[in-house]
């Protein structure tokens, strides 16, 4: 698979930059008042306690799982706000912006396929069935050396690998996004070749850290968080926790990923969070957690070795 990258793709489109961050915090600050002031006259109220959006599906009977961090989280709107998601923008505040081309997200399917006993195409709401939904509070560190701690809403992957009883070839798992241009403006660019696609040795999907999230914040995923299903893998860099799945694919030989094919020199098919390794243009020996100024270090496993 070949895969071409334009010479001109700024290199801010894929890393933080502290300009742009600054920028962003200050007409973040600048628009609030007219945002929350537009938002009273209409009876709205947008960001209730910084966690939950006006409207959006709340979920019931969700337990608290034993392995969520006790660290802060960060708010709603740092979550919603502040996203890598290119399909539907190259920028971090591209996929809020374009969010409003991704909806609805119903109805969806995903299909479950490869080297398994049981094939089957779910339907997203009984996905949802499958096993009981727990929040999961998990840090979430991608490579540009920026983090979040997001309560996330979702089950363990290891309950659908069960059901689809994988035969003695699967030795790997591939996650496919969807691809639809007209809903994802971002797969317009030719950033990458489209769809994004993921992958897990099957020891790690197994595990029951990864799951499959289908919410935050008690809510469902909001678009530009990689509704209606993503991956989470909280030991790897973020581009690992793939968005907007559609295929789950079972297979014997290492199946490619986005990153790690576009750019092999920087990005590795397994990302684990290790701060003694450096990305070849900066370090990751340190974080800097979102509405943080100070920079923290970085936890090996992003803090998850003990599992």
């Amino acid at each position: 698979m070949l895969i071409k990258r334009p010479p001109d793709i700024k290199s801010s489109e894929i890393t933080q930059k502290e300009l742009y961050l600054n920028r962003r915090q200050f007409m973040l600050s600048a628009s609030a008042t007219a945002v929350t002031a537009g938002a009273a006259l209409a009876g709205l109220d947008v960001f209730p306690g910084s966690r939950q959006a006006v409207g959006a599906e709340q979920f019931a009977n969700v337990k608290k799982s034993s392995y969520s961090t006790s660290e802060k989280q960060n708010s709603f709107k740092d979550i919603t706000n502040y996203n890598n998601f290119y399909e539907l923008g190259p920028d971090k505040e591209d996929p809020a912006a374009n969010a409003k081309y991704f909806t609805p997200t119903r109805p969806w399917t995903v299909a479950v396929e490869g080297e398994v006993k049981k094939p089957k195409t779910y339907d997203i709401d009984a996905l949802t069935k499958l096993s009981p939904l727990e929040e999961r509070v998990y840090r979430l560190r991608c490579v540009e050396a920026w983090s979040m701690v997001i309560p996330w809403i979702g089950f363990p992957l290891n309950a659908l690998i069960k059901l689809a009883e994988p035969t003695g070839n699967a030795k790997f798992i591939q996650f496919v996004t969807l691809h639809d241009p007209k809903r994802m403006p971002g797969q317009k660019l030719p950033i990458m070749e489209w769809p994004y696609v993921e992958g897990l040795r099957m020891d790690e999907a197994m595990h029951p850290l990864t799951i499959l999230s289908v919410g935050l914040y008690g809510q469902v995923l909001p678009a530009q968080n990689g509704a209606p299903i993503r991956v989470v893998v909280p030991w790897k860099y973020g581009f690992k926790s793939i968005k907007s799945i559609v295929k789950i694919r079972f297979v014997e030989k290492q199946p490619p990923a986005s990153w790690n094919m576009m750019q092999p020199q920087e990005y590795g098919f397994y990302s684990n969070v290790n701060p003694e390794v450096d990305h070849p243009r900066w370090t990751q020996a340190t974080e800097r957690r979102i509405g943080e100024f100070l920079r923290r270090k970085t936890l090996m496993f992003n803090g998850y070795g003990d599992q």
